[in-house]
């Protein structure tokens, strides 16, 4: 295997060769589910060509759902000319000025986190939020940095979908490009080398590298907001909320939500998705039979409830 990470060589044999075998078998669902709809691509809940069934799990998203539609994020603080090849180091490497009472039993990410939010940008009690909503839990409220979906391809702490985390390998300007580049793991086009593609998605278990990729996918999704005229104020709150909803929804669906609302048919594939289709079709029944208002007031009311920067301050 090339490249495994620290946290994996951690690991014993069978522990490693199941979560191998679990990328393998869900890549292989999504395949036979796209090719049973007549699609070639994978699914992806936010992918443009085919409405997502399949999605990460969600633990969180804040406050004011509908305020963070006006002011303008804060510039973008990475590119290509200053990413240079990282070394991975622990999650835990450098200090942090976040006191462990607010991480709690998280507090190792600490460092990683500020690292992260200061290369590119973001609030740091943003940044926290936006893991704190994707990555899945262990007793005690540790996130889960091995943590896997088993109805898609989604790991890790970001809960990256495969395709999505091999896009920002190939991006240029991320955190993981720089280590796709520095292995030798992509061609001369920049494109990622077959070879090596189970190591760069095993870098998924590797805190360090999933919240690097986190605040590269949050800042990007920003800036694409504010390119299409969303503006976003600014303050750790409208920051969590709209990188939140781009990370969950994909940068096509987010710009559509905010602009007003996704279409019934999509909406309905997505609504599905995260509370099973019996109850997606009782909540669209209660909103009056319309699926884009049914998934609207249930992930607004996700976000009100989950997605809380103040308790990262």
């Amino acid at each position: 295997m090339i490249g495994e990470s620290p946290e994996l060589q951690r690991l014993g044999p069978p522990e490693r060769a199941r979560l191998y075998f679990a990328d393998a078998s869900c890549e292989l669902s999504n395949r036979l589910w796209s090719a049973a709809l007549g699609s070639s691509q994978p699914f992806s809940i936010g992918s443009d060509a085919l409405p997502g069934t399949f999605a990460p799990p969600l633990a969180a998203l804040s406050r004011a759902p509908a305020a963070f539609v006006r002011a303008e994020p804060e510039p973008s603080a990475t590119s290509a000319a200053t990413v240079q090849p990282p070394d991975i180091e622990p999650s835990g490497a450098g200090s942090s000025s976040f006191s462990p009472a607010v991480l709690g039993p998280n507090h190792i990410h600490g460092g990683a986190i500020e690292l992260a939010a200061a290369r590119t940008g973001l609030p740091a009690a943003a940044l926290a939020a936006t893991i704190d909503a994707e990555a899945g839990k262990v007793a005690g409220g540790g996130w889960n940095v091995l943590s896997r979906n088993p109805r898609s391809s989604a790991a890790g702490l970001g809960q990256f979908l495969g395709k999505t985390w091999e896009g920002e390998a190939e991006r240029h300007g991320t955190f993981l490009h720089a280590i796709a580049v520095g292995r030798g793991w992509l061609d001369s086009a920049g494109q990622l080398l077959p070879a090596a593609r189970s190591a760069l998605l095993a870098l998924r278990y590797e805190p360090r590298v999933a919240i690097e990729a986190i605040a590269d996918y949050a800042r990007t999704n920003l800036d694409r907001l504010k390119a299409a005229g969303i503006r976003i104020e600014h303050g750790a709150n409208a920051v969590a909320h709209a990188a939140y909803l781009a990370h969950h929804l994909g940068p096509g669906d987010v710009v559509r939500f905010l602009r007003g609302g996704i279409g019934d048919v999509r909406a309905a594939h997505l609504l599905a998705a995260q509370v099973g289709g019996a109850e997606a079709a009782r909540r669209i029944a209660t909103a009056g039979g319309g699926a884009g208002e049914a998934h609207r007031a249930w992930l607004l009311a996700f976000v009100d409830h989950h997605i809380r920067p103040d308790r990262f301050a």
